[in-house]
Order: structure tokens, then C-alpha cells, then sequence
């Protein structure tokens, strides 16, 4: 049995840009820095995660968030590789958004 299941809570600390894929298929992609717990208040720290959004779920977003909005996402994380413009392989980790909610503080 596999279980793959993420869930955060943060501020979207990038601009939200809905894009198409060559078929047509609305996709975005945002950044969400979620706050971690320190004892002590002087040495805050966040984490950064890079979130992905696919059809629908990209266009709410595109049309309802923005860079500093605070955000709930549950999704699952996905590896993808590529190859940079240096020829180099990359690997990254991102969250695949399966749900996405406002958040009032």
C-alpha cells in the first residue's frame, strides 16, 4: 500500500501565472512559504514549497489568489526531472494540488 498526502498552511509568496500547455490544458504554478515553529521568536525561519495546478483548480487560483494571500493546499508531492539550459539534469519536488481553501488569521 503507498500513501502519498501533503498538507500546508502558508502565504503565497509568488505571483500566481495561469499558463496553457500545448494541448490547451490550464496549468499554474506558485510558490507557498509556510512559517516553522522556533523557541525562539528572533530566528524565524519559513520553508519555501512550489505548488502546481491543473485545469480548473489552475483558474480559481489565477483568478482568486494572489502573491501574499494566505492559502490551505492538500496534494500530493511529484518529482520531476528536466534538463536545464546548461545540459544539466534537475530534479525537483513539487506539491500537485488536489484542494486548495481560503484561510482567514
Amino acid at each position: 500500500m503507498a500513501f502519498n498526502k501533503v498538507i500546508i498552511q502558508g502565504n503565497i509568496s509568488s505571483e500566481v501565472e495561469l499558463k496553457q500547455t500545448q494541448s490547451g490544458t490550464s496549468v499554474c504554478s506558485f510558490n507557498v512559504a509556510v512559517n516553522r515553529y522556533s523557541k525562539d521568536p528572533n530566528e524565524a525561519k519559513a520553508d519555501f514549497f512550489t505548488v502546481v495546478a491543473w485545469q480548473a483548480k489552475a483558474e480559481f487560483l489565477s483568478r482568486n489568489f494572489k502573491k501574499g494571500s494566505p492559502i490551505l493546499v492538500c496534494g500530493r508531492l511529484e518529482n520531476r526531472s528536466f534538463e536545464d539550459k546548461n545540459g544539466n539534469k534537475r530534479t525537483v519536488t513539487e506539491i500537485i494540488a488536489e484542494e486548495v481553501s481560503f484561510v482567514g488569521y
